[in-house]
C-alpha cells in the first residue's frame, strides 16, 4: 500500500528553528525493518509476526511517503498510526524519528524473502527541494512446517496461535434457576493476545439434549496496544429448557499454541447445569435446618412479618441487580492475578447485558471513577496504572436496588368531561 501524508508541523516548524543542513550526508537518513518472532523462533503459517519499520532523519522533511513491498505469501494490517518524535542521537545531534508498526501473517511454510520498504522523502536539500527514497534491507522470514497432529493445515481443530487466551461466560440469568420454558442469554467473550479479530475461531457449537438454543450475533473486534494487538470476540446464544430435569452442559475446550512457550495449550468454556435450583452462595454449602416445632413456629413468626413489611412497602418496590456468579468470580480472579485486561474482557459482555446495572454504576462517582481508570489502564496508547482491582470487583460485585420509576399519570379521564377535581 502506497499512502503519502504531510508531515507533523509541529515537527516541521521544531527543525525550521534549528540551523539548516548543506547537504545530505552518508548516514543522514537511515530505515530499518526489523521482524519480531515470537519466542525468538521461526513462525508457523498463519502466525503474526510484527515489521517495527524506524527511520532515523537528520534532514528537515517537507513530504514522505511509504512505498510497500508486495508482500507476497503473506496477509499483512498496519497496527495503529505512524508515529513522529523528536530523538537525540549519540553524537548529541537532533533528528526526526519515524515509527511504523504492521503485522505479517505468512500463509504457508517455506523460505522467504521480504523485498525493502522504501520511504520517499521530500527533503530540503541546500535550500532545494530535492526527492530521495531510503530503503530498508531485505528480511529474511523463513515459516516453519508444523510437524503432527492439528496445525495450521487441519480443518479442525481451529487454529489459533495467540500470547494468551482469556475466556470469560456469563448468563444472565443463572442457568440454574430456570423452569421449562424460561430462558437466559449466555455471552462467551474470546480474547486473544497478539492477534487480530479475523483470527478467532467461529461461534462454538453448543448442542445438547432437552434445550432450545438460539444463537445471538457475533461481534468482533482488534484493539491496538503498545504490546500489540488483541483480539476479542463475543458469541451469544438464548437458552430455553424444554424438559424439567436437570440438564447437565458439558465444557467446550478450545485449543490454543502459545507463541511464547511454543507449546499447545487449552482454554475452557466452562461446563454448567440448567435447572436444579442451585442457591447463589458463593461456593457455600446449604445450611441444614432442623424441622423442630420451635423452629417451625419462628418461621411463621418471620413470615407473618415479612407479610406485614410487604403490605406496608407496597407494589411500588424496587427489585435487586446483580452481577452473574460467573462474572464475579472471574473478576474476583483477574483482581487476584493483578491483570487488568483478563478484568476488562470479564466485564466488557455484563456491560453490554445488563444496561441497567451500567447505567447505576455510571451514576456512582466511586465505581465510574474505577471503570475510567480501568479502561485507560487497558486501552490508552501509552498506557496507564490501574485502579485497585480487588476494590472494584467487590464495588462491582455488590447487589443494587433498581433506581425507583416515576409515578405514572393517572390513567382515568373524569367524566362527562368535567374537570378532575385537584
Amino acid at each position: 500500500m502506497v499512502s503519502r501524508r504531510l508531515t507533523l508541523l509541529a515537527l516541521l516548524c521544531a527543525l525550521a528553528a534549528g540551523p539548516a543542513r548543506a547537504e545530505i550526508e552518508p548516514g543522514d537518513l537511515t530505515l530499518i525493518v526489523t521482524p519480531e518472532r515470537n519466542g525468538n523462533a521461526d513462525p508457523f503459517a498463519r502466525e503474526m509476526v510484527l515489521l517495527r519499520i524506524h527511520g532515523v532523519y537528520k534532514q528537515q522533511i517537507l513530504l514522505e511517503e511509504v512505498v510497500q513491498p508486495t508482500l507476497a505469501n503473506f496477509s499483512w494490517t498496519q497496527l495503529g498510526r505512524d508515529a513522529w518524535t523528536r530523538t537525540k542521537l549519540p553524537d548529541g545531534q537532533s533528528a526526526i524519528a519515524f515509527d511504523r508498526v504492521i503485522a505479517i501473517f505468512p500463509h504457508h511454510a517455506g523460505d522467504f524473502t521480504l523485498d525493502p520498504f522504501v520511504h520517499r522523502l521530500t527533503v530540503s536539500d541546500a535550500g532545494t527541494r530535492k526527492v530521495v527514497d531510503v530503503r530498508s534491507g531485505p528480511i529474511h522470514l523463513p515459516v516453519a512446517a508444523w510437524k503432527g497432529a492439528g496445525g495450521p493445515d487441519a480443518k479442525e481443530p481451529w487454529w489459533l496461535p495467540a500470547r494468551d487466551v482469556a475466556i470469560t461466560d456469563s448468563w444472565s440469568p443463572d442457568p440454574e434457576t430456570l423452569k421449562i420454558g424460561e430462558s437466559t442469554r449466555r455471552i462467551v467473550t474470546v480474547e486473544a493476545q497478539g492477534m487480530v479479530a479475523e483470527g478467532l475461531p467461529p461461534r462454538p457449537v453448543m448442542r445438547t439434549r432437552g434445550i432450545l438454543t438460539f444463537a445471538g450475533p457475533v461481534s468482533r473486534e482488534t484493539i491496538i496496544t503498545p504490546q500489540g494487538p488483541v483480539a476479542r470476540a463475543t458469541y451469544q446464544w438464548d437458552v430455553k429448557p424444554a424438559i424439567a430435569d436437570v440438564i447437565p452442559l458439558d465444557a467446550i475446550k478450545i485449543p490454543w499454541f502459545d507463541t511464547v512457550s511454543r507449546t499447545m495449550r487449552e482454554a475452557e468454556i466452562p461446563a454448567r447445569q440448567i435447572g436444579g435450583g442451585l442457591p447463589d452462595r458463593e461456593g457455600e454449602a446449604p445450611l441444614e435446618v432442623s424441622a423442630s416445632p420451635y423452629v417451625i413456629a419462628a418461621s411463621g413468626l418471620a413470615a407473618f412479618g415479612i407479610g406485614l413489611a410487604l403490605l406496608g412497602y407496597g407494589a411500588g418496590g424496587r427489585g435487586r441487580l446483580r452481577l452473574d456468579r460467573a462474572v464475579r468470580r472471574a473478576l474476583r480472579r483477574a483482581a487476584d492475578m493483578g491483570d487488568a485486561t483478563a478484568f476488562r474482557a470479564a466485564l466488557g459482555p455484563a456491560l453490554q447485558s445488563e444496561p441497567g446495572l451500567a447505567r447505576i454504576w455510571r451514576d456512582d462517582p466511586t465505581v465510574a471513577a474505577g471503570l475510567d481508570a480501568l479502561d485507560r489502564a487497558v486501552y490508552a496508547p501509552g498506557g496507564a496504572a490501574p485502579p485497585d482491582l480487588r476494590r472494584l470487583a467487590a464495588l462491582l460485585s455488590r447487589p443494587v436496588r433498581e433506581p425507583r420509576a416515576a409515578p405514572e399519570a393517572d390513567p382515568l379521564k373524569p367524566l362527562d368531561g368535567a374537570p378532575a377535581p385537584p
